[in-house]
């Protein structure tokens, strides 16, 4: 099983200027309407192979810049039947691909809250995986209802996996990249190509984000399809501070192609899922799954607890919360 992989490197068009929640949808349809044809024509040109397109982080809004979380529920928030949801599984069915990205949604279980989510849409339009962001410093996470959150959904569908014709798939949002767990309980899970939209610092050195996505494929065998927004435009940061290094790296950690700045459609490569599966199979030094021994640390993990959940489980979240609680977080483990 062999087929190309794009991470298109798009630019961001944020809707926080937007002055009505009309007309930031309608940012955002054009937006959705622009990757379209991105899309269409970078698969002309790599060829009908490409079966997999990865979107950058939150492509359709930008992030919140001081809304608050009701404001931006209203301005840059999908609802489970919104039709934009309809849009991106039409455009994974009309370029035959499998569409993943990142994006903002409610849900009517946390109506005071938002979540990030990722996504992935197969060749026939349909929304086969759906993952929340976990780890997130500025926007609420199902860690921050867990209770709740698992009553509602359960643990399965926090580490969500798609088992599909191209490979075992999926989705690392952004800044989670660096936190190696989400990854490992992916992979146990089945995983064999992480899906990562990223909005992130582009820099010729050598960043944390990208120390990570070496990481993460070495130690879990796995493909990392790493898209990064070519800018944010619209808001007040400097455009290019978020732009460039799109890359997909292989399971041996070798990166196979890296965009350079500005959108561009030049981090695609071949990705080989039956090789990655015999490499996972291999006796050797290198098969860093088989050599895993989990019962090691699953003591040390249930006896420490560093950012506690259910932070926002009775409490309605203002935008200050956020930064006390890691204040707090960081309290804690300075005296442990």
């Amino acid at each position: 099983m062999r087929y190309k992989a794009l991470a298109l490197q798009t630019t961001c068009f944020a809707v926080n200027a937007a002055q009505t929640p009309q007309e930031a949808r309608e940012r955002m349809q054009r937006t959705a309407e622009r990757i379209e044809q991105q899309i269409q024509a970078s698969k002309r040109f790599i060829g009908p192979d490409v079966r997999l397109v990865v979107l950058p982080e939150y492509f359709l809004t930008g992030f919140p810049m001081g809304e608050s979380i009701a404001e931006w529920q209203q301005k840059a928030c999908l609802r489970p039947d919104d039709p934009l949801w309809t849009t991106l599984g039409q455009i994974a069915q009309r370029q035959q691909i499998f569409l993943s990205g990142n994006t903002y949604e409610i849900d009517e279980h946390f109506p005071d809250l938002y979540f990030q989510c990722s996504f992935v849409f197969s060749p026939t339009g349909q929304r086969i995986l759906h993952y929340r962001r976990l780890n997130s410093l500025f926007a609420p996470t199902p860690h921050d209802v867990w209770d709740k959150y698992l009553d509602c959904y359960g643990l399965e569908a926090v580490f969500p996996v798609a088992d599909t014709e191209i490979g075992r798939l999926a989705c690392i949002a952004s800044e989670e990249i660096l936190y190696p767990e989400i990854a490992r309980c992916l992979l146990m899970r089945g995983a064999e190509v992480f899906l990562h939209s990223t909005s992130e610092v582009g820099s010729p050195q050598l960043t944390p984000k990208n120390v990570a996505k070496l990481a993460r494929a070495i130690e879990n065998i796995a493909y990392v399809v790493s898209a990064n927004s070519a800018g944010i435009a619209h808001i007040d940061i400097p455009f290019a501070s978020a732009d460039g290094g799109s890359k997909i790296v292989h399971y041996e950690g070798h990166v196979l192609c890296e965009a350079g700045f500005g959108e561009s459609m030049v981090a695609h490569a071949t990705l080989d899922i039956e090789a990655l599966r015999a490499h996972r199979a291999r006796p050797g030094m290198s098969n860093y799954i088989a050599r895993q021994r989990f019962e090691l640390f699953a003591h040390s993990y249930a006896q420490h607890s560093i950012y506690p959940p259910n932070t926002f489980l009775h409490k309605k979240p203002e935008r200050a919360d956020f930064l006390e609680n890691l204040r707090r977080a960081a309290s804690r483990w300075s005296e442990q």
